[in-house]
């Protein structure tokens, strides 16, 4: 006992004084010390200090607090370090498609600090392939540690609500199932490595139109149901080293700030142990985000620390709040290479990765069209090469997003490389319009800027008549590019009268010939498609595909790759179909304060399958060069109890080797909410089969896989009655189908009453 208050009295006087009552020597140090007894002998300032970060460096202005850590120039943030405790300062960095750092470093061009750009996250969830996603993490986290990097600030994993969103194309899919699983797979790859992950935006940050402040307004069930579930799966399946808090409200509460999300929710019912940090100036209350449990504010600023000091001081903050707080971002250090002290060599394997990005971008590119067989191409071709995209591709969005990269695989490389012809006269055409457009958009100023594209040059017709007359096929890109800090307009998500006119011009010629016109998509969300894909023979869509993006392209066009994605979000007939088309940004459309989730859970294929209503391609849905049978499905019983093993058998049925994504869709009773016609409830990919050669594929369906979320007694509940398996090739492609019986109604889980909508929301039913 004397003891204790012996302790508790010098641990008084340090406060009191400050460090220099307690000699260096005998401080306990982080990592051979308990974590409690560290924060019983720091200071309030070097607490509040702890939990901000340590500034962010701005031209002319140095840093917000201090000196930023300039360890890996060009990083987004740090945490501070407290020598004398052992303490080291962290290193975070951007972004969701590759390591955004600096590549060169105090006017020295003699060394390279270049990173890859792996192929955008809508990309790689249309590969529907985990596996593949987790290899590609594997060697993303190789980047990351090599680098001196901490935490990436990855993977970003909203659901696409609607496809004007401009950061749509750092996430995975409109679907929380495809989401969640992703996400788990890239963070498990990464974190392999011994670096962590900082999974994002939590939660409902799905437009960039006034994101720091825009209240999106949803009902419980749609938020448990599509907007959570994804991260609740991450967390549970991967367990991420930290959580990012989103920048906007939800029901009134900003994300950093709410103790529903980020303790009731994320931590009591999910089971998360790690750290919840902050986006970029999130927020508005550093104390209410303190006592939310966002332990980290970045990139931390001197006010953010004045307040918290303050507030202990004054009563309104519980400095046990404080030192929770504190002790879950030094949990978080202990964990880090910079604890470690990790010798990072700045020389990660970037060929072994670029292989890997190429690899990664030709599995889940789509194979939207292909009448006739206009593709693969016949080796040797004299190719028509139109569009800048075949010459300058967009390998990925602006902002955070973005990444620097050494080069990038151009398509008329990728195709010339592997024996084809490109059109010289055209290239040259191209070419200049792209040395017109350097001159006065510097690429240095595009990576956090806007998402310019090289505006196309205007063809004479002798152009393409000539390259009708001598070439054997035509190959026109259409290009799109959205990023960080802005949606993209209605506009975008049509064809330009321009480029309808060119496009139209070059089918002609080349069909009055007698030859086949290809279109190859270099978007990163959805775009029209309608009015003028009947014209053309086939589509690729090779989304944005890292800075290997020729070579990949060039690999399916040619046949060296089967494609084998299908789309993890749906492309609309007309930007009104989409469900959130009237709600979406919210109101006033210039600065929306508020944007209401009428749509409710009928987001993407839930509300096209559901109502009937026509896509142009649906969810699910993609074309290989072979073909494939389903068989044998089976149920491992005829009720339900406790899991459910499905399995069935797909066939290589075509001529040519290839892979099958297989889908399992449930459509559950409506005897107490109104559901969706069917919601996917797992997937798989085969292996690459042989011409006759089957797989047969296992999914496990669990309770919760039943059940929907019923807001008055806040418990996920499955309905007692008839439940229908559907395997399909998409969503609207089903192949076979069994059913299954639930006895009795079965509810699956209790949670709290929590993020509740403060207006009535007239949500969209069935």
């Amino acid at each position: 006992m004397e003891t204790v208050q012996f302790r508790q009295v010098i641990a008084v006087a340090f406060l009191l004084v400050g460090h220099t009552a307690f000699p260096q020597e005998k401080l306990p140090q982080l990592g051979h010390a308990p974590v409690s007894e560290i924060i019983k002998l720091m200071t309030l300032k070097e607490k509040a200090s702890i939990v901000a970060g340590t500034g962010m460096r701005f031209q002319g202005h140095g840093a917000v607090i201090g000196e930023a850590d300039g360890r890996v120039p060009g990083a987004a943030g740090n945490t501070m370090s407290i020598t004398r405790f052992g303490i080291p300062g962290t290193v975070l960095s951007d972004g969701p498609a590759g390591v955004r750092i600096d590549p060169f470093r105090k006017g020295d061009s003699t060394k390279s600090y270049y990173a890859t750009a792996w192929p955008v996250g809508t990309l790689l969830a249309s590969s529907w392939d985990t596996a593949l996603v987790k290899k590609v993490g594997v060697g993303f986290g190789n980047e990351i540690k090599e680098y001196g990097i901490d935490v990436i600030l990855a993977p970003g994993m909203n659901i696409q609500r609607n496809l004007l969103n401009g950061r749509n194309f750092e996430y995975f899919s409109e679907d929380p199932y495809v989401s969640g699983y992703m996400a788990a797979a890239m963070v498990n790859g990464i974190q392999s490595n011994g670096v962590g992950t900082s999974i994002k935006h939590f939660a409902a940050n799905n437009q960039e139109s006034n994101r720091n402040a825009v209240n999106a307004i949803i009902s419980e069930r749609a938020l448990r149901e599509l907007y959570l579930r994804s991260f609740e799966i991450a967390v549970k399946r991967s367990q991420p080293t930290t959580v990012m808090s989103s920048y906007n409200k939800i029901n009134g509460t900003y994300t950093s700030e709410s103790n529903d999300l980020l303790t009731k929710i994320l931590r009591e019912e999910w089971g998360f142990k790690g750290m919840v940090m902050t986006d970029w100036f999130g927020g508005k209350d550093p104390v209410a985000q303190m006592k939310a449990g966002n332990d980290l504010l970045e990139p931390g600023t001197p006010w953010q620390q004045q307040a918290i000091i303050d507030a202990v001081k004054n009563g309104t903050l519980d400095v046990k709040v404080l030192d929770q707080n504190v002790e879950r971002v030094l949990l978080y250090i202990l964990k880090t290479p910079s604890f470690r002290k990790y010798q990072y060599s700045n020389t990660p394997d970037l060929k072994s990765h670029a292989t890997l990005s190429r690899n990664a971008a030709a599995d889940g590119m789509v194979l939207l069209k292909n009448d006739n067989s206009a593709l693969p191409l016949t080796k040797n071709q004299k190719v028509a090469l139109f569009g800048i995209g075949c010459y300058k591709p967009v390998i990925g969005g602006t902002g955070s997003g973005a990444v620097v990269v050494a080069y990038t695989v151009a398509l008329e490389k990728g195709l010339s490389q592997i024996g084809y012809v490109p059109d010289t006269a055209l290239k040259t055409i191209y070419v200049s319009q792209i040395k017109a457009d350097l001159k006065t958009h510097p690429e240095k100023n595009m990576v956090l800027g806007s998402p310019h594209l090289v505006p196309e040059p205007e063809l004479r017709a002798t152009d393409i008549n000539s390259a009708a007359d001598h070439d054997d096929i035509g190959i026109f890109t259409i290009r799109r590019n959205a990023g960080e800090g802005a949606d993209r307009k209605v506009e975008d998500f049509y064809l330009s009268e321009a480029e309808k006119t060119q496009l139209k011009a070059v089918g002609d010629a080349f069909h009055a010939k007698g030859k086949k016109i290809i279109v190859v998509l270099n978007i990163g969300g959805a775009i029209e498609m309608e009015s003028w894909s009947k014209n053309v023979d086939a589509i690729l869509l090779a989304w944005q595909p890292g800075l290997e993006a020729g070579n990949a392209i060039a690999d399916v066009l040619s046949g060296g790759v089967d494609p084998s994605g299908k789309l993890a979000t749906t492309f609309p007939v007309k930007y009104e179909d989409e469900p959130s088309a009237k709600s979406f940004p919210g109101t006033p459309a210039n600065r929306p304060a508020e944007s209401i989730y009428d749509e409710g859970i009928y987001v993407g294929y839930r509300y096209f399958n559901t109502f009937s209503v026509k896509t142009s391609y649906p969810f699910g849905y993609g074309l290989s060069y072979t073909k494939f049978t389903y068989s044998n499905l089976k149920l491992s019983a005829v009720a339900f109890s406790k899991k459910m093993t499905v399995t069935v058998t797909v066939t290589n049925t075509g001529k040519v080797v290839g892979k099958e994504v297989v889908q399992l869709y449930l459509s559950a009773p409506h005897k107490t909410l109104d559901k969706p016609s069917e919601e996917l409830k797992g997937f798989g990919k085969t292996r690459l089969l042989q011409p006759g050669a089957s797989q047969t594929l296992t999914f496990t369906i669990d309770p919760k896989n039943l059940a929907s979320f019923n807001t008055e007694k806040s418990s996920w509940i499955a309905d007692a009655g008839k439940y229908t398996v559907k395997i399909g090739a998409s969503s609207e492609d089903i192949r076979m189908t069994k059913s299954f019986a639930l006895a009795k109604t079965l509810i699956v889980e209790k949670d709290h009453k929590a993020i509740v909508p403060q207006v009535t929301i007239k949500e969209l039913k069935n």
